[in-house]
């Protein structure tokens, strides 16, 4: 997933579990799209954009991958450590 805020994925390390939130444009408020994904990968060499973010791989189960691929399409991605 390419999450919006590069510097918060530079604070997330393998093991960790994070909640990923979508915040579409004009929306009055975000939504949770997964609960408690665990953080699988980050680049070695982190690719951060401040446009574009930065990318995090996450294990989750396939119907959440499918909700998470769908989210980020149309909004912009956020994680919080649970």
């Amino acid at each position: 997933m390419r999450i919006a805020d590069a510097a918060t994925v530079r604070l997330l390390r393998p093991g960790d579990r994070v909640d990923v939130v979508a915040s579409e444009e004009g929306s009055a408020s975000p939504r949770t799209v997964a609960r408690g994904a665990r953080v699988e990968r980050l680049p070695e060499h982190m690719e951060t954009d401040p446009v574009d973010g930065a990318l995090v791989v996450l294990a989750v189960p396939r119907r959440t991958a499918t909700a998470l691929a769908g989210a980020a399409v149309t909004s912009r991605l956020a994680v919080t450590l649970c």
